[in-house]
């Protein structure tokens, strides 16, 4: 028997359907990935988190000539937010990339590492994270849940 998995997710035409929070994550997400250091790849990555005592962290990707050793804007991100607030529980993360060779209109998403990582916090937090992407073309894309970027999802159950 064959199964289908679908993503269910949002689509928003434009940012005037954001809320001014959001808003200010997609800004502070393009700083960050104005900061980004990607000499290989060209592909520059901004992430914000928002914490639900308010604060927002931000991470850019930081790669490296040894490939392994790259990190990731989502993983900085996340890492910075439960060092500085270490009972803070993430509520939404905007996530911008870009890359100056190619226009993308569709959601580019976090790398499967990512996904996990994100997962991982998501139980950590003990509750969703809210992924926010967006494309070139000012199309914003809302995820309730990193479970809806990665529904066969490793996690701790399978540890027991």
């Amino acid at each position: 028997m064959e199964k289908k998995i679908t993503v269910e997710y949002e689509v928003l035409d434009h940012s005037d359907k954001l809320t001014d929070q959001e808003k200010n994550l997609f800004e502070i997400a393009e700083k960050q990935m104005e900061l980004a250091y990607a000499p290989y790849s060209n592909f520059y990555v901004g992430a914000a988190i928002l914490l639900d005592n308010g604060a927002v962290i931000p991470g850019s990707n930081q790669e490296n000539a040894a490939y392994p050793l790259c990190m990731c804007a989502e993983r900085v991100a996340l890492y910075s937010a439960i060092t500085q607030y270490p009972q803070g529980k993430g509520v939404k993360m905007a996530i911008v990339a870009n890359n100056p060779h190619l226009k993308v209109d569709k959601p580019i998403p976090p790398c499967g590492s990512c996904r996990q990582v994100i997962l991982e916090f998501e139980n950590r937090f003990e509750r969703p994270l809210e992924i926010l992407l967006k494309d070139d073309f000012g199309k914003y894309y809302r995820f309730k849940s990193c479970r809806q970027l990665l529904p066969l999802a490793f996690d701790g159950s399978f540890l027991q």
